[in-house]
């Protein structure tokens, strides 16, 4: 029976009616506002259980408050940060479903795909909260990573969604409501964005300082995060280790006026590992960690990552701070804990309960979102001569070079998946018995078996932690722990562009001349020579449960690629400014990079071709508060269904001040069928023309000419035409 919103309206009255006459305390009433009920929750309250859960643990055993937990969940829900973050020894993993690295997620520029895995996500996490079996607490989701990859140095640029603002806080924003669901009231789990803000060097990041203007923090630095406040709904995050022109990001009062005064984020506040410390020892910020705790406590800080009881008795003892401070802070993690129905009866939260007994990441629609992710985020860098799709009737044998054709390897930040599949046992189960496949060793035997095959595949790539497995995040290892000088990882940023198995792929192609690269990697790579001489180059990120399958498919021609990149490909470290510095304006991202690149942002190739015709505009004008609809026909020309991304950009033809060469505005993912047409529609709205008049200290959006540009990469433009905004 469908019910009706009056119903469930009903229901919902009934039950809490019921559920009122039992409570046993004020705040176990689900009809009382929820400030009201925070308000009761902190008067009973000791003082020792307020300190307490300032941890991770939002548990009161007293009053019979339950612990929401945590979990890591950037791309999958990380087992080992799964309960309440306590000492001993991590509880034994649950597999659970790993979609390929958040830079292979942005790839995929499909944004109902993306909240379609948030849903995946927060529904194991929620089932796992609600089993018996298991008895953990992952209720507060650490995900999605909003910050930017403003430099393909970065060692954490496979966390990020891309390079642009406007796409990363899209991306982050489907995520957000995937995982938090759609419910009115309630949430299904709570999503905890990172790291706010401007967080994309590894080096000296727990005590370097981010440069940059007021524009930039609001127009760039900010921007995704915003979005995935305001449009998505997350409400709690956690600061970075860096500083912002000088003042360390945990404490900054922009914590307070803006995410707080401004974008009305109201929920959980964390530090990240050791960053209180770090104000000390590192920033030297405060002459100890007394007055760093205390500091933290007053700009809203409610999770510390870091040992802090101690230093904040202290700081209560010495009126630094004091219980009042710590009930502001405290509201927002017991927001967090009403949001999520713990306070309320089950038959009230509809998310309290699990639909079926059987593991989620066991069941085929987990599976097939995790396939989907996988296969759309593959990406076609270069087809010469139509090598790819291979095709049966002339490929009888394959030699596969590169010991990433075994593994399927898993990020840092990686859970246990429930199977892996590898890109060997993709390619075994496509062949099939009709197609022999080779292996090749790294010398004595690469020419020969290269060279007596009908083609050659070589996978190469990263290792997304350095060639070190069972390491735990969070721990402040120095800047060279990567051994390799183009791998990166947390705490280590890359110092090569260069791809160690370029040398490999040029032996295999001198003997033979139809050699595949297929790249395993969340880096760019400065694959000059590769590009020049290797027929075919397929991209693919790491982590993913089904990238075999993927893999296979878009070699065989049974899936069509159509992922498109996220970051600007450099040709060499010479077309990049120094790594420490975040003025975008100085050639960095496509946005202001003034040279070629390798591979220009929003690139990748098709199996068939596309046409664009018919630009529009609902109107030749628009006013500053207003929108227009920009529409456009595209139409499948080749001979094989396939997904066409098309991408709209903007250029302020007359700004008063410096605007990127182009931005991106709008994007769609569009499956066509041969020789089908469709229109495509998108909203483009004033507020998002606007820049950040520092004078006046709001958005301004400009009287003035806008060109619109649409086509299938930043550098790819199919149809343009200008509108006036006016008022």
């Amino acid at each position: 029976m469908r019910m009706t919103p009056f119903g469930l309206a009903g229901l919902l009255l009934c039950g809490a009616a019921s559920a009122s006459a039992q409570t046993q305390y004020p705040f176990q009433d689900p009809n009382l506002p929820v400030e009201q009920r925070i308000t009761n929750i902190l008067s009973l309250m000791t003082l020792d259980e307020k300190i307490a859960v300032l941890r991770t643990d939002s548990g009161v055993p007293r009053l019979q408050i339950p612990n929401a937990g945590r979990s890591e969940g950037i791309h999958g829900l990380v087992q080992r940060r799964l309960g309440g973050g306590g000492p001993g020894p991590a509880p034994e993993p649950i597999p659970t479903t790993q979609f390929a690295q958040v830079a292979g997620m942005g790839r995929t520029w499909d944004k109902k795909l993306i909240r379609r895995a948030g849903e995946v996500q927060g529904r194991e996490a929620r089932w796992i909260y609600n089993s018996e079996k298991y008895k953990r607490y992952p209720l507060v989701v650490w995900g999605p990573n909003a910050d930017l990859a403003r430099d393909p140095r970065w060692g954490r640029i496979d966390e990020s969604y891309g390079e642009d603002a406007f796409f990363v806080g899209t991306m982050s924003t489907a995520f957000v409501h995937g995982m938090q669901g759609d419910h009115p009231r309630y949430w299904r789990v709570a999503s905890l964005l990172k790291h706010f803000l401007a967080n994309s060097n590894e080096n000296r990041r727990y005590g370097s300082s981010s440069g940059f203007d007021v524009r930039l923090m609001r127009e760039y630095y900010s921007a995704s995060f915003r979005m995935a406040f305001v449009d998505g709904g997350a409400r709690s995050y956690m600061s970075a280790y860096n500083a912002w022109n000088g003042v360390p990001m945990t404490i900054h009062p922009m914590l307070k006026d803006v995410v707080a005064g401004e974008w009305g984020v109201d929920g959980i506040v964390s530090t990240d590992a050791g960053s209180v410390s770090n104000l000390v020892t590192k920033h030297k910020y405060y002459p100890n960690k007394k007055e760093a705790v205390a500091a933290c406590i007053k700009i809203g800080v409610n999770q510390f990552l870091d040992s802090y009881q101690d230093e904040l008795r202290a700081a209560l003892a010495e009126n630094l701070v004091s219980e009042a401070d710590i009930d502001a802070a405290l509201r927002g993690k017991y927001r967090t804990v009403i949001k999520l129905g713990l306070l309320d009866p089950p038959s009230m939260v509809p998310y309290a309960t699990n639909e079926s007994d059987e593991e989620p990441w066991l069941s085929e629609a987990h599976k097939n979102v995790a396939l989907q992710v996988a296969r759309e985020s593959v990406v076609l860098l270069k087809n010469a001569d139509d090598l790819l799709p291979l095709r049966r009737d002339t490929v009888k044998s394959i030699a596969v070079f590169g010991f990433r054709a075994n593994s399927v390897l898993l990020g840092l930040y990686s859970g246990e998946p429930p199977y892996r599949v590898t890109p060997m046992e993709g390619l075994r189960k496509k062949a099939g018995d009709g197609i022999e496949l080779r292996t090749g060793g790294f010398f004595g035997s690469t020419a020969a078996i290269a060279e007596a095959a009908d083609v050659a595949i070589v996978f190469a790539g990263n290792d997304p932690t350095c060639n070190r497995r069972n390491i735990v995040s969070g721990f402040m290892l120095d800047d060279s722990w990567c051994e390799t000088p183009s791998d990166g990882m947390e705490n280590s940023d890359r110092k090569s562009l260069s791809l160690p198995d370029e040398e490999l792929i040029r032996q295999v192609h001198a003997a033979n001349p139809r050699t595949i690269v297929v790249l395993l990697a969340d880096f760019p790579y400065a694959v000059n020579w590769s590009k020049e001489n290797v027929p075919a180059i397929l991209l693919m990120s790491q982590n993913a449960q089904e990238a075999g399958t993927a893999i296979a498919d878009v070699l065989f021609g049974d899936y069509n690629p159509a992922g498109r990149l996220v970051v600007t490909w450099p040709r060499s470290l010479e077309q990049l400014p120094p790594m420490m510095d975040y003025d975008l304006r100085h050639g960095r991202t496509y946005m202001y990079l003034e040279d070629e690149p390798l591979f220009p942002f929003g690139f990748g190739l098709s199996y068939t071709t596309f046409a664009y015709t018919n630009l529009k505009a609902s109107g030749p004008q628009m006013r500053p508060d207003g929108e227009i609809t920009v529409s456009f026909d595209l139409e499948n020309t080749g001979t094989r269904a396939g997904d066409e991304v098309v991408q709209l950009y903007v250029k302020h033809e007359s700004s008063k001040v410096e605007r990127p060469i182009k931005e991106l505005r709008g994007f769609e993912r569009v499956t066509l069928q041969p020789g089908e047409t469709k229109t495509v529609q998108m909203k483009l709205r004033a507020e998002s023309l606007a820049y950040w008049d520092e004078t006046a200290d709001r958005f301004v959006v400009e009287d003035g000419p806008v060109r619109l540009m649409i086509g299938g990469s930043s550098s790819d433009v199919k149809l343009e035409a200008t509108i006036i905004v006016a008022r």
